[in-house]
């Protein structure tokens, strides 16, 4: 039986709780949060007897065998280091850490430790991509060379840590654009990336001025805090000569919000989101196959219970991690040389 602790246990922490509550192999024996009465209302809801403010005396409790990272993205590096030291598996919610450096000295702590750290790019374990997958590894879709992806919220600040970039590390493109990135790039077989090129904008703010249209707010919403982007893209190059498009917005003037994302290959494509499609060609027709399977979509839910479990086996020694912290790192690489295209107007060479 795998003991698990949960550090953070705001909104994103119920994904986590959850699944491992249900697990047969899994028990949730302690939860963590800076916030008392939030921490004492998810241990009485959860029923679970053990609570810490500091993550630091959760993390030498020496009945816990793993953590789950939920806390904003400033304290990923520093938590996650503190349980590989501890001699603790992790799950990190992503993104790794806020920077690069961070990133560098939290793979060092995994070598160091021995032990297994996984970073939650929870979209890897959805069923559509899992599908998906098994057709790139088969061939069916050759060579993958270009891809795009994008995640539009026209009105979707949530605010709170998330607007503020000394805990966060920026807006869409380190929340949102990290899922989107590290889809394409994981179906693409993780290319070495050569260099990127990135814009962000603000231009609207938070737009907390908008009336009936609600929207996802974080706990502690201020609408006088905002120093993040509300808009982002990037160009990726890599070095096999393959290419990524990815933009992401909180907020845009836009008609409706969307998430896509595609990928092309030289014997077939794919649209990952909204819904599964494959397209290919037989006997010099085109066909546009659509996968018949329970969740062609991306559900959420379903995705974190196969995220928990796959940390559950990989602890257990029975899986390897599907996103180790090398891909933590590269992503990060990505992220951070985008933000720095941005901020010089020029492109960053990688390698």
């Amino acid at each position: 039986m795998l003991k698990v602790g949960v550090i953070g246990v705001g909104s994103i922490s119920e994904y986590h709780i959850r699944p491992y509550l249900e697990h047969e192999e899994a028990e949730l024996a302690a939860l963590c949060d800076i916030h008392k009465e939030r921490l004492q209302e998810k241990g009485r809801r959860f029923n679970v007897q053990k609570l810490y403010t500091d993550y630091r005396d959760l993390v030498k409790d020496p009945e816990i065998d793993a953590v789950s990272i939920c806390t904003w993205n400033n304290s990923h590096a520093e938590i996650a280091i503190a349980a590989l030291e501890a001699g603790k598996h992790v799950l990190v919610e992503k993104p790794l850490s806020r920077t690069m450096e961070e990133a560098v000295k939290v793979a060092e702590a995994v070598k160091k430790s021995g032990k297994i750290l996984q970073v939650g790019f929870v979209r890897r374990h959805a069923s559509n991509v899992k599908v998906l997958k098994k057709f790139i590894d088969h061939g069916d879709l050759g060579e993958i060379y270009y891809a795009k992806a994008s995640c539009i919220r026209r009105l979707g600040n949530p605010g709170g840590w998330f607007s503020d970039s000394e805990r966060s590390g920026g807006g869409p493109l380190i929340d949102l654009g990290v899922h989107m990135i590290d889809l394409c790039w994981y179906l693409m077989g993780k290319p070495k990336p050569a260099s990127v090129s990135g814009s962000t904008y603000r231009r609207l703010g938070n737009r907390a001025h908008i009336e009936n249209l609600s929207f996802y707010k974080a706990a502690d919403y201020d609408e006088k805090r905002n120093t993040v982007e509300d808009l982002a893209n990037g160009y990726i190059r890599f070095e096999n000569g393959a290419t990524l498009y990815v933009d992401v917005s909180y907020t845009l003037h836009a008609k409706e919000e969307a998430v896509t994302a595609s990928i092309y290959g030289e014997k077939g494509g794919a649209e990952i989101e909204p819904k599964l499609l494959i397209v290919t060609e037989r006997h010099n027709t085109i066909l546009n196959m659509a996968p018949q399977i329970d969740h062609p979509e991306f559900d959420f839910q379903e995705a974190f219970y196969h995220e928990i479990d796959h940390f559950v086996q990989s602890c257990l020694g029975r899986e390897k991690p599907l996103s180790p912290v090398e891909d933590g790192v590269e992503i990060m690489r990505i992220l951070t040389a985008l933000y720095e295209s941005a901020r010089s107007g020029r492109e960053v060479v990688l390698s």
